[in-house]
């Protein structure tokens, strides 16, 4: 006997079902033969995404920018690039 493994979907393809789903263009038969999934997968995958729709819009509007993590290496990124302006501004104004 055979175990069978579930497979397992990504954030981006689940909404993406969902929100064809949502659209209603099709019909969840229709859906699942298009992405082979069974229908009642995406009936559930677009009422999670239609009652998780409302955290989009809490913490002010915020929810959406991205986490820059490494700081520290941006700043340092953007002083070497300062002296490398700085370097030809004055590179420049000498040749003039």
């Amino acid at each position: 006997m055979t175990k069978r493994s579930r497979r397992k979907f990504s954030a981006e393809f689940k909404a993406k079902v969902a929100l064809e789903a949502i659209k209603e263009v099709k019909t969840l038969q229709q859906l699942s033969t298009q992405f082979e999934i069974h229908p009642q997968l995406i009936a559930r995958w677009k009422q999670e995404f239609l009652q998780g729709a409302s955290r989009i819009f809490e913490d002010g509007g915020k929810a959406g920018e991205p986490v820059v993590e490494d700081t520290d290496k941006l700043y340092k990124k953007i002083g070497q690039m300062q002296i490398e302006v700085d370097f030809l501004k004055k590179a420049l104004t000498t040749l003039q």
